[in-house]
């Protein structure tokens, strides 16, 4: 099977499990696909030994046996090791989910064909991941699934957002005035107050430890990016519209584009002597914040909320540069320099 007919048949058999009987007409408009698509998708799973039944005429429809237990996943071995890896070390940018990887992890020992399930027992045994004391912002895993569902179904989401703290949010408004450009995405009130917005939901984006939910803003009228550590009361609203292309076709590349251009509390901008390709190899994560000047040079927008993480960009370049940046990463940089040359003796 291809992977997009893979995908759709799981998803299908989640379909089948979450409701007594459908109809054909029903699966292919949550599938996207055409009936005799759906007709066909069922006579694979009936190969497969999915107990499948199906009744004729107008008001017929599918649903699994009832009293039948469904065979082993049908999971080579690097897909076994693959989803026992990533249950073990899903807990990265979210909250409180590490119990429940675990869980799901003992299912899926279970129910894998026997072959499998000492490899599976093994990971579950051996793998170990550092936890830091401060591992920063993290997302709700109800919520990153709420947001997927709403995704995938093309649902209105409407929920309480607070963008950014008010001393960000007036610093960006004061350089807006200056250089005559438009308000930030996703901006929250003056006093940093959380501010109810309704969005048509397309992708869900994790960049390092966050999660951005990638968004067309209906009072808006405009793309825009939501950290979903700042969203509160997130509600469906039952309410479908027809997708909507991302500009571009590459939902990651945009939020990228996007993240590069947000404002920060710091601005740092090097001028390296090295060409773009050579520094985007050494730093990774940069992506689009390199821009090549020429041949040999490039420039590098190292801007951020955190002093601390500026320090680490430039220490990560091995080339010479010139720095242009605000009066405070200048003096933490200093500060930096002076203790690593004493440390250094």
């Amino acid at each position: 099977m291809t992977s997009e007919m893979t995908a759709r048949m799981l998803r299908l058999l989640s379909l089948l499990q979450t409701r007594r009987e459908w109809s054909g007409a029903d699966l292919a408009e949550r599938l996207e696909v055409t009936v005799r698509t759906v007709r066909r998708d069922m006579d694979r799973l009936r190969e497969l030994g999915y107990p499948v039944e199906s009744a004729r005429g107008h008001a017929g429809g599918y649903r699994l046996a009832a009293g039948t237990e469904l065979p082993p996943l049908l999971l080579d071995d690097d897909e076994a090791v693959a989803i026992a890896v990533a249950l073990r070390t899903a807990a990265g940018g979210l909250t409180g989910i590490e119990e429940t990887a675990l869980g799901a992890l003992a299912k899926l020992e279970r129910v894998l064909p026997r072959r499998l399930r000492g490899q599976a027992a093994a990971l579950q045994t051996t793998l170990a991941g550092i936890v830091w004391e401060d591992r920063g912002p993290r997302a709700d895993p109800a919520l990153l699934a709420l947001l997927a569902t709403a995704c995938r179904d093309h649902e209105i989401v409407a929920f309480d957002y607070t963008a950014r703290y008010a001393t960000a949010s007036a610093r960006y408004a004061t350089a807006s005035a200056r250089a005559g450009s438009a308000a930030p995405q996703g901006r929250a009130a003056a006093d940093g107050s959380a501010v109810r917005r309704r969005v048509e939901p397309c992708h869900l984006v994790a960049s390092g430890s966050l999660w951005y939910l990638l968004a067309h803003d209906i009072a808006r009228d405009d793309w825009r990016l939501f950290r979903l550590d700042r969203i509160t009361d997130a509600t469906p609203t039952g309410r479908r519209t027809a997708p909507r292309p991302v500009p571009g076709g590459d939902p990651a590349a945009f939020v990228a584009a996007r993240l590069s251009a947000a404002p920060t509390r710091h601005r740092a901008v090097a001028t390296v002597r090295a060409p773009a390709d050579h520094v985007r190899a050494r730093i990774r994560g940069l992506g689009p914040r390199v821009r090549p000047v020429d041949a040999t040079t490039c420039r590098i927008d190292a801007s951020d909320d955190s002093l601390t993480r500026i320090a680490q960009t430039l220490a990560g370049l091995d080339a010479d540069y010139d720095l242009d940046a605000d009066p405070d990463v200048l003096a933490h940089l200093r500060t930096a320099a002076h203790r690593l040359l004493r440390a250094a003796g």
